[in-house]
């Protein structure tokens, strides 16, 4: 059963009810060209339900009998008022926090859609495929410089940078609710660096938000 709520660093709860999760693919030049994608002339986006989501803290059971699950660590944007058409000053005002996420991927499922052009969300969409961390308040960090990584048993894996972006936070939360209307309790993931690769039972995976959020998980 769906457990899941917005929460806050600190523990206590977003009131805002768990919304779509839309997603950027190729946000990074280096991961597109690592999976030997072409760099996208505009958003590529795809959207995960609500089911998708679960707590990044608890122990991550990965769908290893449906191939390969890749991991891909990114910036999660929780919106915190209603969007359509938005400009980029009413973008950026709903941002209400940022937090972690792992956008899990079914690769060999992935990959065989791809090939028959296809939509992703077989591989993109299942239940658990979008754990989250906490959310840290907007106004404490910086939009245009925020910095994330993953950690894997000790090993950094990822480094993700919000100048790197093809396309920045404000503009690209702008340019989705000119395409669908954003709600509160929506997430934005903003796309994942380069560094992906499949999830192997018995990890531990550590994200950490600048020096702000840590959060740690491991695969079973």
């Amino acid at each position: 059963m769906q457990d899941y709520q917005h929460h806050w660093k600190d523990g206590t709860p977003v009131h805002l009810p768990l919304g779509k999760i839309v997603c950027i693919g190729r946000n990074y030049a280096e991961h597109a060209r690592e999976l030997n994608n072409p760099v996208p002339d505009e958003p590529l986006l795809f959207i995960k339900p609500s089911t998708a989501a679960v707590y990044i803290t608890r122990p991550l059971a990965a769908p290893h009998d449906r191939g390969e699950v890749h991991y891909e660590a990114e910036l999660a944007v929780l919106i915190g008022r209603p969007l359509t058409n938005a400009s980029a000053s009413e973008a950026e005002t709903a941002i209400l926090g940022y937090g972690l996420a792992l956008d899990l991927t079914l690769r060999d499922i992935q990959s065989k859609l791809k090939e028959k052009g296809q939509p992703w969300e077989r591989a993109k969409a299942f239940d658990g495929a979008c754990p989250l961390s906490p959310f840290i308040a907007a106004d404490k960090l910086h939009k245009d410089h925020i910095q994330f990584t993953l950690d894997i048993d000790g090993e950094r894996r990822q480094t993700g940078d919000s100048r790197e972006m093809l396309n920045p936070i404000v503009p690209l939360i702008a340019h989705i609710s000119s395409q669908f209307s954003l709600l509160p309790g929506d997430i934005v993931l903003t796309g994942t660096p380069k560094g992906v690769g499949p999830l192997q039972i018995g990890q531990t995976l550590s994200l950490e938000l600048e020096d702000l959020l840590f959060v740690e998980t491991k695969v079973v």
